[in-house]
């Protein structure tokens, strides 16, 4: 029990996780009570809340996280208290929401403001932290994201945060949201799927051929210096041609504008992490291991497929993971020029001057980014696991 609730020397990380949201707690309002979606707004701090029940837990909670933080060696205890955190400080905001929406408004918007998302960032860190810690297996560390990701859906089910400005802009859009998350997921996956096909065959060959290696790497490496958006623009040209000009290409979806260039892009881009992955994955495989192979009578094929491949697979999964999280990033780009995706509601947000349009497009954005980064490095880290 005493080894359990254990004090150390201050902790360094959590001294400036403790700062942080203490600042912003001090200087940062916790929402923002605006007439409509784009009038001003009224700042509220989290203490000029303390006659809400919810909020006085809240601040109880973030005391003890605070504490656990600086002096708190168990790394269980550590979770549990953060978690809890967390929890108050959505269930918080959910209620003072309620509690700050003007009674028969329908235009009044309710926003987090800076110390909400500082708090949140603060207490996910510490999350995070403790996680990584407590080193949980690969598929443990997937559990705990999908328990997170579980609660927070069943909180939005629930419609405690119905007051909200971002879930009153998901219900005056809800058709539209899941339609272009659907379209992002496709763009980010089948970006993915398309550059593994063209990127692998290609890292093996440069890796066969050193001369070659050199100049595919160094022409993939300038690609990646174009900005996304000049080249979507610089695609437009020739897709519009070969729509204009190509029989049936119209008609399958080759456009300048549109889902065809927003692709390509994404596939050029999505090149140079999964050829250079190959390239190192092969040449970190041990030369005894295919001298042994060679020696067996294995052909130059077998080798590959039995022995190369599956040594190097982990550190080609790595630049997959690369690829995976930058496309869904990028994709929010490809809304300029028709490709759909999450972007559409981030520019119609900046268009409209509207904040919370913005959120509803970035906020699920950074949910697939992160999700996705801890489940291809649970695959990863399992596959190691079993080799070593």
């Amino acid at each position: 029990m005493e080894d359990a609730l254990a004090v150390r020397r201050v902790d360094r990380l959590g001294v400036v996780l403790v700062a942080g949201g203490a600042l912003a707690m001090a200087w940062a309002p916790f929402i923002i009570v605006k007439a409509n979606r784009i009038a001003a707004g009224k700042p509220q701090l989290l203490t000029q809340l303390i006659a809400q029940p919810a909020a006085v837990v809240l601040l109880i909670l973030l005391t003890a996280a605070a504490l656990a933080a600086l002096f708190l060696r168990n790394q269980i205890i550590r979770l549990g208290i953060a978690t809890l955190a967390i929890a108050a400080l959505i269930l918080t905001l959910g209620f003072v929401s309620t509690a700050a929406t003007p009674a028969g408004s329908t235009v009044a918007r309710i926003t987090p403001g800076g110390s909400f998302w500082v708090l949140l960032a603060v207490v996910g860190l510490m999350i995070s932290d403790a996680l990584v810690k407590l080193r949980l297996t690969p598929w443990l560390r997937v559990a705990a994201l999908a328990l997170y990701a579980a609660l927070l859906a069943v909180v939005l089910r629930s419609g405690l945060l119905d007051n909200l400005s971002i879930m009153k802009e998901y219900a005056n859009n809800a058709d539209k949201f899941w339609h272009e998350a659907l379209s992002h997921v496709f763009l980010s996956i089948g970006s993915v799927a398309i550059a593994i096909v063209l990127a692998l065959p290609l890292g093996i060959f440069c890796y066969w051929q050193p001369r070659i290696r050199a100049v595919v790497l160094r022409a993939l490496s300038l690609v990646q210096t174009i900005p996304s958006l000049a080249l979507f623009g610089i695609l437009m040209l020739p897709l519009g041609y070969i729509a204009a000009n190509v029989p049936f290409a119209a008609e399958i979806g080759v456009k300048g504008i549109g889902v065809a260039p927003a692709l390509v892009a994404l596939v050029i881009y999505s090149l140079l992490p999964i050829v250079a992955n190959t390239v190192v994955g092969l040449a970190g495989v041990d030369p005894s291991v295919r001298d042994s192979a060679a020696g067996m009578g294995l052909t130059r094929r077998q080798i590959l497929t039995g022995i190369d491949l599956p040594l190097a697979f982990p550190v080609i999964l790595t630049g997959i993971r690369i690829v995976l999280v930058q496309a869904i990033g990028l994709v929010t780009v490809a809304a300029l020029i028709g490709g759909g995706g999450f972007g559409l509601f981030i520019f119609q947000g900046i268009g409209q001057t509207a904040n919370d349009l913005v959120l509803l497009g970035a906020v699920p954005t950074v949910f697939l980014a992160f999700s996705s980064a801890v489940i291809l490095d649970a695959v990863i880290d399992s596959i190691r696991g079993q080799r070593a």
